[in-house]
């Protein structure tokens, strides 16, 4: 009689065993096929380990525990997205070192990782804050510094009035820093920017060439955001002036009733003298000020603007004057920050023209028909013909098109333009704990990059980490560290004291895993050759616009230089669903339904949680947590360590389950590999019923299911396989194969039916000829054939009908 499961003293045994035997190390040996398995590398908060990191990092680990069964060198690792803000205002608020802060950080991250039992090759870890690191992230900086795509640019950030920071958009909430509460800015900073606009094209045709997600494909292109259409020049009124603008509908020219530029715009203060009512112009701009570009660009936010009285634009297609308003959801860092307004054809122009009582003027029919234009005509304009609107009336929209850029291009007021929603990447921040920017400013040879074998450039030593009262770094302040010489003159020159973004670490991290002690580069040509592209990267949709267009950017561009040897970086890219509480919210401590994960480890075990965490519902939709379901689970693997009650010392399948055996071999092999991990554990869980409803289990058949279990739950299925007197780990069995002809079944049970209802049922081989399934019928319902018997009807493989009268 097999004991009871103890999972306390089991997985910390083989935990032990595996880093002994240095169980998942990936081999240098490049003869072999390789596997490369990636999940997004954590960012290690004070807080540790949430109940959703284990379901990406389970997911992908099963994958490479299988391909390692099936004879891959696997490389799945592991490291940490270290440098950030809150580390950084953590230490502010206990007056201890980020860098402190960040090891404590790991070590609980890392211990957490390791009671869950995952392959991880541990001798691969990297920090982004180790400067062995963060020399190379410095290094690819000086790299896009040298071919001109990195440089910098004064331009309006979020600016927390409190904190003294420049803020992201999303750290912005109702006009307030997200932290602390204080009101929130706008202010002009000079910023280093990446020159990511120049890989535009790049960034969306590569996505032909790779397996993602289509929803992960679309994030990306709609960020990119490429259109075609027109640029058109408006003459500003007595003026020598032109406002350009952008539009993809050069189309509807005709139905401009009004203009709108950004409250930014240089134009405004060029011509403040003719402006009549330019105070409330500034007040505007004010209240502009105060606002995220998050905010301003939302679509269902209230629409607020001033017209200026004393400005007008002239309609370069009909001579028709218009006024010129000045609104906040019109962005400066956006196009030409100025705008067309043709408010029947659009729905936030017609919101704002309805506000302020602006004209309408439809210029496309659906029918060749106009309608009431109150009544909100943009709803669909995609398609339909011109109307009001001179030498394009009678054509159709894409006709149309071609005809007015013609036009423009003719008459020298426009051209035919490709646009993009993407911007620079804003690539600085004013604070400590972040890598230092390679760079230094002379007042004669302006921004020079230091020497590469200066590298890394150490982050110094800094007594205060508080943010400074003018927006500098507190790097700023440290005037030794500041001041140095030019590397171009040898004149007095000054360091950057701005850092990278924490996106500059997670860019290229995945480069690094292949060789990750490699002091001459970043890593050998050798290795990222063998390792790369990346096999299968898992992560949160979250991720999958900026982090991935990014990371994207960057290996295109090492790619351009010849640093590594594919144009993309990784093959397939998946996401996973949230794991929400028991009341299907987002986990929060203030909602106060956060679920430890070290608390089911120490309850119910690792594999549990692994095992509920694949099972709780398809991986790329939330879920929401169920104790039940956690205990549910538990009980599968107990009766699965029962087993050992019930196995025969046959090695073979036993007859009556070979089907069984086949069929859930290939289920739960495909299943792996189309992240249908739930489904793949049902077909275990059935599994396993058959072999309790049989009363016995062979040796062979239980072998195979402690093989396909030990991906998702290793540490039970290692301890079942050494009790039961197998040979060698888990880990190095060949993963099981399946018979595709044994998976058919050659029996089946079948109705037998009188007058089409349903009397009993029937066993019968597939092959069974006719006369004969008839036959056993009739005898299966022998003392229900009162009648006289007019027709036998036999549908193969389903049912028997005996039509009597």
């Amino acid at each position: 009689m097999a004991e009871v499961y103890n999972h306390k003293v089991v997985e910390k045994k083989w935990q032990k065993v595996w880093d002994d035997e240095k169980a998942f190390a990936a081999t240098n040996d490049y003869s072999k096929p390789k596997y490369y398995a990636l999940v997004e590398f954590p960012y290690p908060s004070g807080q540790g380990l949430h109940v959703g990191h284990p379901r990406p990092y389970t997911a992908l680990d099963i994958v490479a525990r299988k391909r390692r069964m099936q004879g891959y060198n696997v490389l799945y690792p592991m490291g940490w997205d270290a440098f950030g803000l809150p580390t950084e205002n953590y230490a502010i608020k206990n007056k201890i070192h980020p860098k402190i802060v960040t090891e404590n950080n790991v070590k609980h991250f890392k211990d957490q990782l390791h009671s869950l039992g995952y392959s991880f090759d541990w001798d691969r870890e990297i920090n982004t804050t180790d400067p062995k690191y963060y020399k190379w992230t410095q290094w690819i900086f000086l790299k896009l510094f040298k071919a001109g795509l990195a440089y910098k640019k004064e331009m309006p950030i979020n600016w927390c009035t409190s904190c003294k920071v420049g803020l992201a958009n999303e750290e912005v909430v109702n006009g307030v820093c997200e932290r602390c509460g204080a009101p929130v800015v706008r202010k002009v900073k000079s910023e280093w920017m990446l020159k990511i606009t120049d890989y535009a094209d790049k960034l969306i045709e590569g996505l032909n060439d790779v397996d993602y997600i289509e929803r992960v494909k679309v994030s990306q292109k709609n960020w990119i955001g490429r259109s075609t259409g027109a640029e058109v020049d408006f003459q500003i009124k007595d003026t020598e002036d032109k406002l350009r603008i952008y539009t993809t509908r050069c189309d509807t020219l005709f139905g401009v009733t009004y203009m709108v530029v950004s409250p930014e715009h240089p134009y405004l203060d060029k011509y403040k003298d003719q402006i009549k009512n330019w105070e409330e112009i500034v007040a505007y701009r004010e209240q502009a000020s105060r606002k995220s570009d998050f905010e301003r660009a939302e679509l269902a936010k209230d629409k607020t603007g001033v017209a200026i009285d004393g400005l007008t634009a002239i309609n370069p297609v009909n001579g028709k004057e218009v006024p010129i308003w000045v609104s906040d959801y019109v962005l400066m860092s956006y196009g030409t920050g100025a705008i067309m307004a043709v408010p029947a054809h659009d729905e936030r122009d017609w919101e704002f023209a309805k506000k302020f009582h602006l004209p309408i003027i439809q210029v496309v029919a659906k029918n060749g028909e106009e309608v009431d234009v109150n009544e909100a005509a943009f709803t669909d304009v995609a398609t339909g013909v011109l109307i009001n609107s001179d030498f394009l009336n009678g054509l159709e929209v894409k006709d149309a098109k071609e005809k007015m850029i013609k036009f423009l291009e003719e008459k020298g007021i426009g051209q035919a333009k490709t646009n993009y929603k993407l911007r620079d990447w804003v690539f600085s921040r004013q604070r400590y704990w972040g890598e230092p920017i390679p760079i230094v400013h002379c007042d004669k040879c302006g921004y020079v990059p230091i020497d590469e074998s200066e590298l890394p450039l150490l982050l110094p030593e800094v007594e205060s980490y508080m943010p400074t009262d003018n927006g500098e770094s507190p790097l700023a302040a440290m005037t030794d560290w500041v001041n140095t010489t030019c590397p171009c003159c040898g004149g007095p020159a000054k360091r950057e004291t701005d850092t990278m973004p924490q996106w500059a670490g997670s860019s290229w991290y995945f480069l690094r895993y292949t060789d990750p002690h490699n002091d001459k580069a970043l890593a050998s040509p050798e290795a990222l050759k063998y390792w790369l592209p990346v096999d299968w990267y898992n992560g949160g949709m979250e991720h999958t616009t900026l982090h991935l267009l990014y990371s994207r950017f960057w290996h295109k561009f090492l790619y351009d230089q010849g640093v590594v040897p594919t144009p993309e970086p990784y093959q397939k890219r998946t996401s996973h669903g949230m794991i929400l509480g028991e009341n299907g919210e987002k986990m929060s401590k203030s909602r106060g339904n956060v679920v430890n994960p070290d608390d089911i480890v120490q309850e119910y075990g690792a594999d549990t949680l692994r095992t509920y965490e694949m099972f709780i519902g398809a991986f790329d939709l939330a879920a929401s947590w169920s104790e039940d379901g956690v205990k549910g689970c538990r009980r599968f693997l107990d009766r699965v360590w029962k087993l050992q009650d019930l196995m025969t010392d046959e090695e073979g399948y036993s007859k009556d389950l070979e089907t069984k055996m086949h069929q859930t071999i290939k289920k739960v092999s495909n299943d792996f590999e189309n992240l249908k991990y739930n489904t793949a554990i049902a077909a275990m869980m059935t599994l396993l019923n058959d072999f309790y409803k049989k009363g016995s289990i062979t040796r062979g058949e239980l072998k195979t299911l402690i093989i396909l279990l030990n991906p998702v739950a290793p540490h039970i299925t290692e301890e079942m396989w050494q009790i039961i007197g197998c040979e060698g780990r888990v880990y190095q069995q060949t993963w099981p194969e399946f018979d595709e002809a044994k998976t058919v079944e050659s029996s089946v049970e079948i109705a037998v039916q009188i007058n089409g209802k349903v009397k009993g049922t029937l066993g019968i081989q597939k092959d069974d000829p006719k006369d004969q399934v008839i036959a056993k019928a009739k005898e299966v319902i022998a003392d229900k054939l009162t009648g006289n018997i007019v027709k036998e009807i036999y549908v193969p493989g389903r049912l028997v009908n005996i039509v009597m009268k």
